[in-house]
């Protein structure tokens, strides 16, 4: 009974997914704020509590995350993370600058404490992937000159997270600083470790997974995957950044073919994951942290476009580029999830899993629009100050025009032939 139960309901989820994705893909928008919807409805205190499926559910996400790192890291080689990294990380201090300490700062605002100031820094700093990749290739901007520079700047934040992952989940389990520094020592020589093979052996490595079945490609590829995330888990490194790591150590064909294969069920268990999250979470517990969520929301939306804009001027992209850059990155959306739910899964902060799911509700729709609609509205704005400018300078003119014409030609400042020799002595030089 138990098990017909179970899949009632999992069945139930897969196909209001299914569908809410389909409405998502008519109105042109990214499906995740309609994913996490369906988990609040699923979830406690929502319509319809789930019961018997919720631990399937739970591994189902688990493996959501796993895949959605992977595909990410499948996307990069070592050595253009190597060189991205070379050239463009003054952007990315830029935008850790920019975007992590208004996460910090309104959680200590909010009286939550230094652990939960990380993890919101966390989410308010990285940018989603997933929907601006889809963003860029839906406004058919993929071959833009500022794309790169879009690009440049989520692989750094990718970068960084092999790094703030292990501090975060180190952090909320409340381990000692020692262990936690030696956490932090593991995952960076992983990661090492990782980006030497990478680069040395990757034909190498990806000669051993390769395979011209499909069938083979995909249980070798996703086998090895969720075994490394497991060992990383183990070894108390986030499994994420493990099937990151894998991601990137593969290369060519194999990435390719793995991607091509893999993509379905990383669609299929990242919409798992994003109800698991709205299943944590409680309808009720959302209008409390709103307004919260709508003042963060704001001041990072202008953050983002402010290093975009910085990113893009650096890389000499001209000044529409540079709009376009900044509105594309707005979006947040699987990883501000990600870095939440740790510290959900942990008990951090009761009030910060509904204020990450509010957040991300709001700038996962704002995102796509200010893609598509920040240079237009910026270009108007510009083209209304010059407007204005141009007509104060020339009604400063008009105005000394009639001043003086309208000047008592007895003036001695008017007249110069009816003042004294005084009047017409030459000015003193003037010093700097």
């Amino acid at each position: 009974m138990h098990s017909a139960v179970l899949l009632i309901e999992f069945g139930a989820i897969i196909l209001a997914l299914g569908l809410l994705g389909r409405i998502a893909g008519r109105l042109q928008f990214s499906p995740i704020p309609l994913y996490l919807l369906a988990g609040l409805a699923f979830g406690e205190g929502g319509l319809l509590p789930l019961g018997a499926s919720e631990e399937f559910v739970a591994t189902g996400a688990e493996i959501g995350v796993i895949l959605l790192l992977l595909m990410l890291g499948l996307e990069y080689t070592a050595t253009d993370l190597v060189s991205n990294l070379k050239t463009h990380y003054p952007a990315g201090a830029v935008d850790f600058a920019f975007n992590a300490l208004p996460g910090a700062i309104a959680a200590l605002l909010l009286g939550w404490g230094p652990v939960a100031a990380v993890v919101l820094a966390g989410v308010t700093w990285i940018s989603s992937s997933g929907v601006i990749a889809k963003v860029l290739n839906d406004l058919g901007r993929v071959g833009n000159r500022e794309t790169p520079v879009i690009l440049s700047v989520l692989v750094l934040e990718d970068l960084a997270m092999a790094v703030y992952l292990p501090i975060v989940t180190a952090l909320v389990a409340g381990v000692s600083l020692a262990a936690g520094s030696v956490t932090l020592a593991i995952a960076l020589g992983a990661a090492g470790l990782v980006l030497f093979v990478a680069v040395r052996y990757g034909r190498v490595l990806s000669r051993f997974v390769s395979s011209d079945d499909p069938e083979k490609l995909l249980l070798v590829v996703l086998g090895l995957t969720i075994l490394v995330a497991g060992l990383a888990q183990q070894l108390q490194v986030s499994a994420a950044v493990g099937a990151f790591l894998v991601g990137i150590a593969l290369s060519g064909e194999v990435a390719e073919g793995a991607h091509t294969l893999l993509s379905p069920l990383r669609d299929l268990f990242a919409a798992v994951f994003f109800v698991f999250f709205g299943l944590h979470t409680d309808p009720a517990s959302i209008p409390p942290v709103l307004l919260p969520a709508l003042a963060l929301a704001a001041v990072t939306a202008l953050t983002k476009i402010a290093t975009g804009y910085w990113a893009a001027r650096r890389a000499g992209v001209g000044g529409k580029g540079r709009w376009r850059a900044g509105g594309t990155l707005v979006a947040r959306g699987e990883f501000s999830i990600v870095i939440a739910g740790l510290a959900v899964a942990a008990g951090i902060e009761p009030s910060l899993g509904p204020l990450a799911t509010a957040y991300v509700l709001i700038l996962v729709i704002l995102g796509p629009l200010t893609a598509r609609y920040t240079e237009p509205i910026a270009a108007r704005v510009t083209a209304r100050v010059r407007a204005r400018r141009s007509q104060g300078a020339g009604r400063e003119k008009t105005a000394g025009t009639e001043r003086g014409e309208a000047a008592d030609p007895g003036d001695p400042a008017r007249a110069p032939e009816q003042a004294g020799p005084a009047d017409l002595a030459e000015p003193a030089p003037v010093r700097d």
